[in-house]
């Protein structure tokens, strides 16, 4: 079974981020990036189908230089073959162009699944995906926590509010993954000291006979980063319970105006 993965890399979530000079990015320097994790489930879980099933895994990545060692982290895990778009402007570019170059990537190789995390961790829009399945005309299930692959189909369980989702689809089909859909592993010294030494494809927007649009013409722009704003401090009320609810109430009432 040949599976394709794709992967986006991201600051660490314990990295403390700042600002660039534009106001538009982050500052990359002192940064640690990693797999998503959610597409750290997606990697996973392609390794362990191809484990129960055979065939090959093939994991997909795009944007600047740093995201070979993205790709390396997926070879050390056990991916088989991993494949760079690389362009250093493609990671601001919007979802659709995102899609459309993994497209062309992914239409060259022959592939049964497609699996990625539900998103990418930090601008967390969850369009590519789906906008990806939409551009390679193959069913979708988003936000999977359990995979079953039958004969020629997927079935994928999906946690919905008080109960659990069962979709069937046919393959090839697209699926991301939710948290819970496995244990991701830790590479081994045996697998990084492997995946050294596997080459990376690597290929360029003019390769995939693409083009970003020109700026400011994209459908949706990154215009400002900014801090949330810090909490004020909290009230603590003490004495007689029904005089502090009544206080609670009036202060939401008005000065919160939620009610």
């Amino acid at each position: 079974m040949n599976i394709v993965v794709c992967v986006k890399q991201v600051p660490d979530t314990e990295t403390r981020i700042r600002f660039g000079p534009d106001g538009r990015w982050i500052d990359e320097s002192g940064v640690t990036f990693v797999v998503s994790p959610y597409d750290e489930f997606a990697v996973e879980e392609g390794i362990r189908i191809r484990e129960a099933r055979g065939g090959e895994v093939t994991v997909v990545g795009a944007g600047p230089e740093r995201v070979g060692q993205a790709l390396r982290t997926c070879l050390a895990m056990g991916v088989d073959r991993a494949i760079h778009i690389k362009d250093d402007a493609i990671e601001r570019a919007d979802s659709l162009t995102i899609a459309r170059a993994l497209a062309t990537a992914i239409k060259a190789i022959p592939f049964d699944l497609i699996l990625m995390g539900k998103y990418g961790v930090g601008t967390d829009n969850g369009q590519v995906g789906p906008m990806l399945a939409l551009l390679l005309d193959i069913p979708q299930v988003c936000a999977v926590a359990k995979i079953e692959i039958g004969e020629r189909v997927v079935t994928a369980h999906r946690e919905i509010e008080g109960a659990i989702e069962i979709v069937e689809a046919p393959l090839p089909a697209l699926l991301t993954a939710e948290k819970g859909l496995n244990e991701p592993r830790y590479p081994s010294l045996k697998g990084i000291m492997a995946a050294k030494k596997k080459p990376i494809d690597v290929r360029d927007l003019s390769f995939l006979g693409i083009s970003l649009p020109a700026p400011g013409s994209q459908p949706i722009r990154w215009q400002k980063l900014e801090a949330p704003p810090g909490r004020g401090e909290g009230k603590i009320f003490r004495g007689d319970p029904g005089e502090s609810a009544r206080e609670v109430v009036r202060l939401l009432r008005e000065e919160a105006k939620v009610i």
